[in-house]
């Protein structure tokens, strides 16, 4: 039963560490600002990147970016 014991105590000081801290609301408006500008900073990252692609051709252009960058593609006076 020894070594039951030192198991036990182990897992008990684990848990303790382990145990949630209260969040105040200021904490928790840092941390939402803080991920909120992380994610808007990617989504950015990622629309310039997206951008520079399709300027380069190496992009294959959905419906909305051709309708925007290739406007005449759309002409239907033609027919």
């Amino acid at each position: 039963m020894g070594a039951e014991a030192d198991l036990k105590q182990e897992r008990g000081s684990g848990e303790e560490a382990l145990a949630p801290r209260p969040m105040t609301q200021a904490q928790f408006l840092s941390w939402k600002r803080q991920k909120d500008a992380e994610a808007s900073a990617r989504k950015a990252e990622a629309a310039q990147k997206r951008a520079e692609d399709i300027a380069a051709g190496t992009a294959q252009m959905n419906g909305r970016e051709l309708f925007i960058h290739e406007p005449w593609v759309f002409d239907n006076d033609r027919y």
